[in-house]
This record gives C-alpha cells, structure tokens and sequence, in this order.
C-alpha cells in the first residue's frame, strides 16, 4: 500500500497563518481583559494639560510641605498645624483609624509621626516637623474620613510647638518647588503603575483614590510605604 504524504502548509497554508498569527493578538487581548478589572478602578483619565496636577493633587499656598507627604501650615511664631497631603489621602483611600501622639509628646522632622489605618492594616506617616505636640484634632479621632474629604482644612491632625521655625521650615517645600516635587511624584506613580500592570498611562491620566489598593489589593501597604518614604 502506498503511504501518501500531505503538505498541510502547501494545502492550507493561508488559514494556519491565519490562526499562528490570531494567538498572540489573543494573548494580548486575554492579558488586558484581566488586568482591566484592576485598572478601571485605578485611573481617570484627565485631559492633557500643562497643568494636569493641579486638578488631581492639590497644592495650597502657605503651607510647607515634608518628601512624606505631610504638611506643616504655620499658626503665630512657633506653632504648626499637621496633616497628610491630598496625595497620600488620595493614595491611601478612605481611612478607617487616625493615631497620634498624646499632648505633651515630641515628634522629630523626618521621623515617624502618626500613623493612619485602612481596612485592617496601617501606615506610619513622617512628622514634618520638630516639636511639642500641643493639640490634637480630636474630631479627626472621631471621624478619620474627614482626611480624605478635606486634608487641608478640617482634616488637620495635629498641632506643634517649633522652637526652631525657619530652620523646619526650611528643609520643606512651598510654592512652585512644592508643584515641581508633585509634578515629579505623579511621574513616579506613572512609572509604577507601568511596570505594575504592564500598561502606560496616557498623558494626563492621573489615579483616583485609594490608587495603592486598586494597584496591589494584597500589597498596598508596601507601595504606600514606597511613596510615603516609611519602608
């Protein structure tokens, strides 16, 4: 009997390209269906402007502004206010707790401060300052959401006798120094989320709140820590 031999790529060597080059757009298409459940909720895309972070991460004149992402707002000669950036609040997402050092302890510029927890585990924040705490946002105790909804304003954390001022102030950022560092940490993000998810922002795109979790729902602590300079 003779044995006939069939040159499957000479017969139907159109339709097996077709399918060898169908798989990787397939690949591809499956990896990005997967990552999108992760990506949706991380980021909103903002039109491309110049002065695209301003909207997202808001900086205020007149307050002075620690690498950790804490703030110092001066109140008379040698008393600051305290609090986290919108940056951090936005990157933390919703607080569920807010501890800080009882009235009467010192709190050293650059070192550990306060510490805010999210969902079951917590985050140690940098004081920006050194000093007496001399108050405490009680309310804040009460009510730690009011970190995210106004950082700034009734969000405030804690206030601290500066015996030395303008050396604190100093090693902090204010103005357009302050923007430029924000400008620079939304890059930063950028480069995370790319080599996290494997994808690129577009220009503009920004995240949203409670960004960390969004990225590593196991891992978010880690990043926050990254950002926050507390690792």
């Amino acid at each position: 009997m003779e044995t006939t031999y069939v040159d499957l790529f000479a017969t139907k060597g159109i339709e097996y390209l077709l399918v060898l080059g169908f798989l990787p757009v397939l690949a591809i298409f499956w990896r990005m269906l997967n990552a999108s459940q992760y990506a949706a909720p991380v980021l909103a895309m903002a039109e491309a402007t110049a002065g695209a972070v301003s909207p997202w991460f808001r900086i205020h004149e007149g307050i002075f502004y620690h690498q950790g992402h804490s703030w110092a707002e001066p109140e008379g000669i040698d008393v600051v206010r305290v609090g986290i950036d919108d940056f951090a609040q936005k990157l933390l997402g919703k607080a569920s707790v807010v501890e800080l050092p009882e009235v009467g302890a010192r709190v050293e510029q650059g070192d550990r401060g306060l510490r805010v927890g999210i969902g079951g585990k917590s985050v140690e924040i940098l004081s920006p300052v050194d000093g007496e705490i001399v108050e405490r946002n009680e309310e804040v105790l009460r009510r730690p959401e009011l970190i995210n909804a106004d950082p700034y304003g009734s969000g405030w954390l804690m206030k601290v006798r500066v015996p030395k001022m303008e050396a604190n102030l100093r090693n902090l950022l204010s103005g357009t120094l302050a923007s430029a560092w924000m400008e620079e940490t939304v890059d930063g993000l950028r480069t995370r989320l790319a080599g996290e998810m494997g994808m690129l922002l577009q220009d503009g795109g920004v995240p949203v709140a409670g960004m960390a979790r969004n990225l590593s729902p196991e891992g978010w602590d880690e990043i926050a820590k990254d950002f926050l300079l507390t690792r």
